[in-house]
């Protein structure tokens, strides 16, 4: 694919001829700019797009050698409104900031979490996030679930947003998890490699779909206990719940988890042990360190957070 930015902005692509026939929002994000469907979509229908000098329309199909002229709009002024959330930062410099989130902080506002989250949070630290990445979730690049914590990379400029959002949609990144899990796996380590869509009935769940996206965790029990498990897991693929489904899946369901797990404390024989897990608040998910390619000097950099202190208490209990 031919690709030219000029001075004015504009990206000017040139449809290959393996690309005969895709839609031309498929095509546009598919291009290795960070650019989303959506994100295109709306670009198309705002007169952004042209192809071969005229605008189209998203479902439009592409023709070899069609020349197709992108023109970026300006980034909006984030509506979100900065809040003074104390963050645990644990790298930052003038292209990123690797955090490590708290259990219980949403990472951007929605329905029912109008504020308080990780992006007002940010948006008070770094003071020029506005429009990066979007006016919703400004220099985000990837997400945890609200209960899960760990380590969460943020874009502080265009050029770091792209790189990252890259680097995670081609799978260049290093994700890896600990989780606890009910029971003891029978192998040390092993893979899980299904297909993961919305539950057909349960909408708010995910699950193991025929047809589903193609998903795929590598895992490795790093401690046994009586009953329950330490599990490290790398994530190949980054699917919503992609690891509390998968582990759930192979009969190993993350302790707390509301979603997947349902009572198997109840399977447990000793009444303190059992205690634990049934009080335990959350899924015990903790995203413990990330790899990424720096997006400014090319270094491969690895960050790590240390498992908070609800996990540890709950491991100390399973140990004694």
């Amino acid at each position: 694919m031919a690709d030219q930015a000029n001075n004015l902005g504009v990206v000017r692509l040139e449809v290959p001829s393996e690309a005969a026939g895709l839609r031309l929002d498929r095509f546009l994000a598919g291009g290795g700019h960070g650019w989303s469907r959506s994100q295109v979509a709306r670009w198309i229908e705002d007169a952004h797009v042209t192809r071969n000098g005229r605008p189209s329309k998203p479902a439009q199909f592409l023709s070899p050698g069609d020349v197709i002229e992108v023109t970026p709009p300006a980034p909006t002024k984030s509506e979100v409104l900065p809040q003074a959330i104390p963050l645990d930062v644990l790298y930052e410099d003038a292209h990123l900031i690797v955090i490590n989130k708290p259990p219980g902080l949403v990472i951007h506002p929605a329905a029912g979490n109008p504020d308080g989250t990780l992006v007002n949070a940010l948006l008070a630290h770094c003071r020029d996030l506005s429009g990066i990445g979007g006016v919703e979730r400004p220099g985000i690049v990837h997400r945890l679930d609200k209960d899960t914590s760990g380590v969460l990379v943020a874009a502080k400029t265009d050029l770091a947003h792209r790189a990252l959002s890259l680097s995670f949609r081609w799978r260049t990144t290093d994700k890896r998890y600990l989780a606890v899990v009910y029971g003891t796996p029978n192998s040390a380590e092993g893979v899980v490699d299904a297909p993961i869509a919305r539950h057909p009935s349960e909408r708010k769940r995910m699950a193991v779909v025929p047809g589903g996206r193609p998903a795929r965790t590598l895992w490795w029990v790093r401690e046994r206990f009586a009953g329950a498990s330490l599990v490290e897991c790398r994530l190949v693929t980054g699917r919503t719940h992609q690891v509390r489904v998968h582990l759930a899946h192979i009969g190993h369901a993350l302790i707390g988890d509301p979603a997947y797990a349902g009572r198997q404390w109840r399977a447990i024989d000793n009444p303190g042990t059992a205690a634990a897990c049934r009080n335990f608040p959350r899924q015990a998910l903790h995203a413990w360190k990330l790899t990424i390619t720096h997006p400014a000097s090319g270094d491969v950099m690895t960050y790590e957070a240390p498992l908070p202190a609800d996990i540890e208490e709950l491991l100390a209990v399973l140990r004694s």
